[in-house]
């Protein structure tokens, strides 16, 4: 773990280590302007209206904190199920460091995502990307790539088939595009900063699969196992020109093995019964389903403070 990171959570890991009757909890997120960090907002918030006194603790990317959750450092984290599955087993970028105590709280909406252009420019699908400047490298927020290169599958393409713009992460590679710097950027529908540059540009056009096939599906989740695709309609987020097909995938709220059964039920309640207050704090939580709370965990296994809620409320 690294140390700035470690004390940068200290004084929520400290909260959050006392009695679980306290009802403390702390949620790590991305950056502000990311997906995550306004998924946990809107979490935390259902938390509170549910009774649990929650914060959330920013940092660059989920894999910096999800060994700190994994170490009980801090009782709650939001990520893709894809990257927690990895951070568990110890694949990918991971290099074999493993997070076993990792236990999935409840499935999110899906994360939906799309390769965004200038709304004014001649680019009107992924592969008119080839050889033009893109945002590449996240040497900051490894589950990226991956997702690049399995949009980039969907149009027979790989990353080498554009210019590499080396940048940290999602909000860097954002601002690399609104300076001038990249024709693209790839982010999350709904996210701030996607709203940020939209307004900055004049308009933005979301790039969706270029080839929405079983045999696309396929090449897409050869880089991203957890892939789907999933139809937006026209105006149902910024850049969303015409009625298109993006990459969507599982995204959850995780906790660790060692967390209070009391406070992960709690928080799953909160959860259950709180939907509205998640849309009211950021509107893609429109799509949240509480029904759909217990969904696939891939390799990872539910905390039992969650399954006690989900089986009280008939959730199988």
């Amino acid at each position: 773990m690294n140390k700035l990171l470690a004390a940068a959570f200290t004084a929520v890991g400290l909260a959050v280590a006392g009695p679980a009757l306290a009802q403390n909890a702390g949620i790590a997120t991305s950056n502000p302007g990311s997906l995550f960090h306004n998924i946990g907002t809107a979490v935390a918030n259902a938390a509170n209206a549910g009774g649990l006194n929650t914060t959330i603790q920013p940092a660059t990317s989920p894999n910096q904190f999800i060994p700190f959750v994994d170490q009980g450092g801090i009782e709650f984290g939001v990520a893709n199920l894809q990257e927690v599955n990895y951070a568990i087993t110890g694949e990918a970028w991971w290099n074999g460091q493993q997070n076993p105590n990792l236990r999935v709280v409840a499935h999110l909406m899906p994360l939906v995502e799309a390769i965004f252009v200038r709304a004014d420019s001649d680019i009107m699908k992924v592969s008119d990307l080839k050889g033009l400047p893109m945002t590449d490298g996240y040497t900051a927020q490894n589950t990226i790539l991956p997702q690049l290169s399995a949009f980039y599958a969907t149009a027979g393409m790989t990353r080498d088939d554009v210019e590499k713009v080396s940048v940290a992460s999602v909000v860097a590679g954002a601002d690399a595009f609104m300076a001038g710097d990249t024709v693209g950027f790839i982010f999350a529908h709904g996210a701030g900063k996607v709203r940020e540059a939209d307004a900055a540009v004049g308009g933005l056009r979301a790039l969706g699969v270029e080839d929405a096939s079983d045999a696309a599906l396929a090449a897409a989740r050869e880089h991203w196992p957890t892939a789907f695709f999933l139809d937006l309609k026209a105006g149902a987020m910024p850049g969303v020109i015409e009625d298109d097909t993006y990459i969507a995938f599982p995204q959850v709220i995780f906790t660790h093995a060692n967390a209070p059964d009391d406070v992960v039920y709690a928080m799953a309640k909160a959860m259950y019964e709180n939907a509205q207050v998640m849309a009211d704090t950021f509107p893609p939580f429109r799509a949240f389903r509480p029904e759909n709370m217990k969904g696939d965990p891939g390799i990872a296994e539910f905390h039992p403070g969650a399954l006690k809620f989900f089986e009280e409320v008939g959730l199988n």
